[in-house]
């Protein structure tokens, strides 16, 4: 089971990395990890440094991939990304936090929702 969840969560990684490159944004990295957890993308829009929490699910049975990120992984991401930022004072700008709403088709492409600024 869980590495049908982690190819799944990597399916959709790479599906939503492609799309932020596709947006016009870059890429500063992927999968960071510290002792507290992990950041799936780290980009740049513009100015702006956003971090992308992806959220890939099958089907809605158990709400929309959105709405897997809650009060406490919020505080998680934001505390993940002034670690992260801290680490990096040559990356400035504005912040932005992002989630990228993955949902793989039973054929065809996968459904991507990108909301901005949600946390």
């Amino acid at each position: 089971m869980g590495q049908a969840k982690d190819a799944v969560g990597a399916y959709g990684e790479r599906v939503a990395a492609r799309c932020l490159i596709e947006a016009g944004m870059e890429l500063l990295e992927l999968n960071w990890r510290s002792r507290r957890g992990e950041l799936d993308i780290i980009a740049r829009d513009g100015r702006t440094v956003v971090f992308c929490e992806v959220k890939t699910r099958r089907s809605v049975a158990f709400g929309g991939p959105a709405e897997a990120v809650g009060p406490a992984k919020v505080r998680r991401l934001r505390a993940l990304a002034a670690e992260w930022l801290s680490s990096h004072p040559e990356v400035r700008g504005e912040v932005r936090f992002d989630v990228v709403c993955v949902r793989p088709q039973p054929a065809g492409a996968a459904r991507v929702e990108h909301l901005r600024a949600v946390c």
